[in-house]
């Protein structure tokens, strides 16, 4: 079974030293989103309230092809918060599985192990 990841003092913490930092991606996040609904909607042809096709810049479409490994890194990043903050209120792992849509509190507890190797590997250059 994976460890939580604790502080000195004995606590859960998070993958990120600044605790704003969760915020900060989430909010991230939202904006990456809104520029690859653009992107996509006009991919799709779908037109505004005003009959006009959105026509986004080749720069917002280069944008956005850009955005994607940055997406998953603060992807994971919530999603490790999220399980903390799970793990913090008392939830078992058996129950994070069921909400993570896992078949077990050993995949939810594996997963999340995961995340936080990918993290640290992040957070140090490796990968």
């Amino acid at each position: 079974m994976a460890h939580d990841v604790r502080d000195p003092a004995g606590r859960l913490s998070a993958p990120t030293e600044d605790p704003a930092a969760p915020w900060a991606a989430a909010h991230r996040l939202q904006e990456d989103a809104a520029l690859l609904g653009r992107v996509l909607t006009a991919a799709a042809g779908h037109r505004q309230g005003d009959g006009q096709q959105p026509d986004p810049a080749a720069d917002d479409v280069a944008a956005a092809l850009g955005l994607f490994e940055d997406m998953r890194v603060s992807l994971d990043r919530l999603e490790a918060q999220v399980v903390i903050e799970a793990r913090r209120r008392g939830m078992d792992w058996r129950r994070i599985a069921r909400h993570q849509g896992l078949n077990s509190s050993q995949a939810a507890s594996q997963r999340y192990q995961r995340l936080i190797t990918r993290l640290e590997e992040i957070r140090q250059g490796v990968r």
